[in-house]
């Protein structure tokens, strides 16, 4: 019965919480516990507790390292079977995911949502210690850790700690010399994921970020911050030796080796 379902898009079990419905009682359950807040599995090795039995299972893994889902074209294998169709995506090169406000293309609907607040500047995710909002969830409890100190990931070849596994794994490869990620298009080779992605758009010429009070478009959100500058004429970089202030840190360095070199 539940299979048939599938077919004819019936929806028999609507949610009295809310307006959703779905094609079988279990789905409903679980949906459920998002308005109750019920979390009824709960892991025997942290406290942990999760809405589901997959999502507990999936954050099992963590403690084991169990990775069941293995990529037949290399040697990468995943936690979650979604983990192991996204990753395929970088062999077959398919993006089937495209944005309807530029030309760019992804290999998840989660990275086209994401770019999406791009374009609307939508921060659905808040900091309840000082308001910071932030485009995806994961950023949220990282920046939190500014306001705890928690620094839970260290370095086993030093005593360096840091706030994210993904800090971590970077500076670790001051150590290795590792540059894992690669240019499809040309020869680069980067450090970190995020680079890359930057790099690309030399290539496709995607320049999401859009100056709302100008038709200026950069590559990265930071340039677009310099930018409206010239239409504010904040200058957020002081000299500290002088009253001088400037619109780039890079300027306020620059200017600071007057005093540095006796100049007044």
């Amino acid at each position: 019965m539940a299979h048939q379902q599938v077919h004819n898009e019936e929806r028999p079990y609507t949610c009295d919480q809310c307006v959703l419905a779905f094609k079988t009682k279990s789905t409903l359950l679980k949906h459920k516990r998002i308005h109750t807040q019920e979390r009824p599995y709960c892991c025997d090795q942290c406290g942990a507790s999760f809405k589901t039995k997959y999502d507990l299972t999936v954050h099992q893994r963590n403690h084991s390292e169990d990775r069941p889902y293995s990529c037949d074209k290399c040697e990468a294998a995943f936690k979650t079977k979604p983990g192991l169709f996204k990753h395929r995506r970088i062999h077959t090169q398919e993006r089937p995911y495209c944005c309807d406000q530029c030309s760019a293309t992804f290999k998840t609907n989660y990275d086209l949502r994401v770019h999406q607040r791009n374009h609307t500047d939508e921060r659905p995710y808040s900091c309840d210690q000082c308001g910071a909002a932030f485009k995806t969830k994961s950023s949220l409890p990282k920046h939190q850790r500014i306001h705890t100190g928690e620094r839970p990931y260290s370095c086993d070849q030093c005593d360096a700690t840091f706030r994210t596994r993904t800090d971590c794994k970077m500076h670790q490869r001051i150590h290795t010399g590792e540059r894992p990620y690669s240019c499809d298009q040309c020869s680069a080779t980067f450090q970190r994921k995020y680079t890359l992605k930057l790099h690309r758009r030399i290539h496709t010429g995607e320049r999401p970020y859009r100056c709302d009070q100008c038709e200026a478009t950069f590559k990265i959100q930071a340039d677009l911050k310099k930018h409206h500058r010239i239409h504010t004429g904040e200058r957020p970089y002081s000299c500290g030796k002088c009253a001088a202030t400037f619109k780039t840190i890079a300027g306020a360095r620059e200017h600071r080796q007057i005093h540095v070199g006796g100049r007044p």
